[in-house]
């Protein structure tokens, strides 16, 4: 019976944190046109958690289903926006804020170009 009890135990707890950070990311393709020109499709990926830290204009620390807290450095034309899509002020994302964020690589670097402020409940 306890056997049981704690087996559900775990498995809702890995469930709830496998549901809490979730990251996709699409992908990127380089090709050459006939002309000889380049072209780049950049990959953008999407992570979700809790701030732990934000400092606008600076950086962001995210905690997700990694191990340790995701860091994140604030892209020159980042664009903040509430769940609905409306654009919110940076002010409006606090420590245990939950987000979504739009990030590209860039060297070792993850660049925020977005960052969705969604609703506590997730």
């Amino acid at each position: 019976m306890i056997k049981s009890i704690v087996s559900i135990a775990f498995a809702t707890a890995l469930i709830g944190s496998v549901a809490f950070a979730q990251t996709s990311t699409s992908s990127t393709k380089v090709a050459t046109q006939p002309n000889g020109m380049t072209q780049t499709t950049t990959t953008t990926t999407e992570s979700f958690g809790t701030v732990t830290e934000f400092t606008p204009g600076d950086s962001l620390i995210l905690k997700t289903e990694a191990a340790e807290p995701m860091h994140y450095k604030i892209g020159q034309t980042v664009t903040y926006v509430n769940a609905h899509g409306k654009v919110i002020e940076p002010s409006k994302i606090r420590k245990d804020s939950k987000v979504h964020v739009h990030y590209v690589r860039q060297g070792d670097d993850m660049v925020i170009d977005k960052v969705i402020l969604t609703p506590d409940r997730h």
